[in-house]
């Protein structure tokens, strides 16, 4: 067994963290990497790094985005200089690197990162903190959490818009067409097509930041930031964020900070019910008055991140949900609690809310938060 064979499941992880992140580290990439590693050995973080950033990198966006997941996943001591300290290189490598005793690594690796496997027992941490709650993490997991969450993407699924775009199929074109005919001096040539584009839904998340969610409010709203900021190809996304508690509050302005640190600072002063209760009807009831049947939840994706308690009625909750289920294209609800053994929606609230929900799914980890991202743009299934 080769050390890539070894390490297979946490560089499959890595694969999905980039993923997250708004990459297109598909399964064909996702093999390209395993067998670029399999030939380079790995015997240095080095390896692992531009094995990856060749293979599972499709264009000029996704540099930025690869190394800060690179960086989480792999330890902060990955990159001493900043992410930015080696440029790409002019020209392709051979098909087998050749490292000199001499040659620095990405984050200064160390003697032990040279032997077969270090791919693996580099990333196995990484891997297992993918699944770990966030609530029982120590002060440096959550530091390395919170680089990984910085980098994940979040994006509606697709929809066909009413605008028009260039297409190999489809239907014919007469202006592009006939242009292309006059270009060339009358004489007929091939067909010009167009068919719809397509464009991701708005996403909106209602965040509950009561006291038994607090948690992972944390991790929860740099989620949401993560969200706000990249769309596609590192666009701004279409999404909404609010926080639920005794007050409903829209935070997506207050989100813009790139930092995230002082986002979720511009959060804590725009929200006034930090850890308080919890009433989950009158939130949604408010936000569908409000915004909801205005527009933004129409064919919008709509996820809730909440535990499902409520000190309010549950049958105002139930009828709020809905509502909500008729206005909005999917409503997925994500509970940190669900993961925990021999969990059951008992809770009032949550058993109010699950005949409306679409999709009930865990939120109590990174690799729960990837499911849920990828449940939201249409990828996966709850």
């Amino acid at each position: 067994m080769t050390a890539v064979d070894g390490g297979a499941a946490v560089l499959v992880g890595f694969a999905r963290a980039l993923r997250a992140a708004g990459l297109d580290a598909g399964p064909d990439r996702v093999q390209t990497f395993l067998r670029a590693l399999d030939v380079l050995g790995p015997r240095r973080r080095t390896d692992v790094y531009w094995a990856g950033r060749l293979t599972l990198c499709g264009g000029q966006d996704d540099l930025d985005r690869y190394d800060r997941v690179f960086a989480g996943y792999f330890g902060p001591r990955a990159w001493p200089e900043g992410p930015r300290a080696r440029p790409l290189p002019p020209a392709p490598p051979p098909p087998r690197l050749v490292v000199r005793p001499t040659d620095r690594v990405p984050g200064g690796a160390r003697e032990e990162d040279r032997r077969p496997g270090a791919a693996a027992a580099l990333a196995s941490p990484a891997e297992v903190l993918r699944h770990r709650d966030v609530a029982a993490l120590t002060a440096a997991e959550r530091d390395q959490v919170r680089r990984l969450l910085a980098a994940f993407s979040l994006r509606g699924e697709p929809r066909r818009s009413a605008r028009l775009r260039p297409a190999r199929r489809g239907v014919v074109d007469p202006r592009r067409t006939v242009r292309d005919w006059l270009r060339r001096g009358g004489e007929p040539a091939r067909l010009r097509r167009r068919a719809r584009a397509e464009r991701p839904r708005r996403v909106v998340l209602l965040v509950d930041v009561s006291g038994s969610m607090a948690a992972y409010a944390d991790a929860l709203l740099r989620f949401a930031h993560a969200a706000a900021h990249r769309g596609p190809a590192g666009s701004r996304s279409a999404t909404e964020v609010f926080t639920v508690g005794t007050r409903l509050t829209r935070v997506t302005a207050a989100l813009e900070h790139r930092d995230p640190d002082a986002a979720l600072a511009a959060v804590a002063a725009a929200v006034p019910d930090w850890r308080g209760g919890t009433r989950l009807g009158e939130m949604l009831r408010a936000f569908l008055d409000r915004w909801g049947q205005r527009g933004m939840a129409r064919g919008a994706v709509v996820v809730v991140l909440s535990d499902g308690w409520e000190r309010g009625d549950p049958a105002l909750l139930a009828a709020q949900m809905r509502r909500l289920h008729r206005l909005a294209h999917r409503v997925v609800w994500a509970n940190p609690r669900k993961a925990r053994p021999g969990y059951a929606p008992l809770a009032a609230g949550m058993a109010a809310a699950l005949p409306s929900v679409d999709a009930f799914v865990e939120g109590h980890s990174l690799a729960a938060l990837e499911h849920l991202a990828a449940v939201v743009r249409g990828a996966e299934d709850a």
